[in-house]
């Protein structure tokens, strides 16, 4: 599903216009951009959380040279989904 797509389903379903639906989405995405950079958590109770996490440096080996090189520690967004979302995935949608 696209962004267009998307938008035009949740505007239908709030009974928004597209462009406000648009306009929210992207404040919801720009404060929960916000909290990432602080290094918060975003906690979506009947959805999941969103957190930042720091990916200690390590040393990869190049298959094909056998060279071995150090990675830089990095952060990266991580999504734990809530354990009710978890099921119905796991149960392939069916609730």
């Amino acid at each position: 599903m696209n962004n267009k797509d998307f938008i035009t389903i949740l505007a239908e379903k709030s009974g928004y216009s597209a462009e406000d639906t648009q306009r929210m989405v992207d404040i919801v995405i720009e404060a929960m951009a916000d909290y990432f950079q602080e290094d918060d958590a975003v906690l979506i109770p009947t959805f999941g959380t969103f957190e930042v996490k720091k990916k200690m440096e390590r040393v990869m080996v190049n298959p094909s040279t056998g060279q071995r090189m150090l990675v830089p520690p990095k952060l990266v967004l991580n999504f734990k989904p809530n354990t009710n979302w978890k099921e119905r995935i796991k149960n392939g949608g069916a609730e």
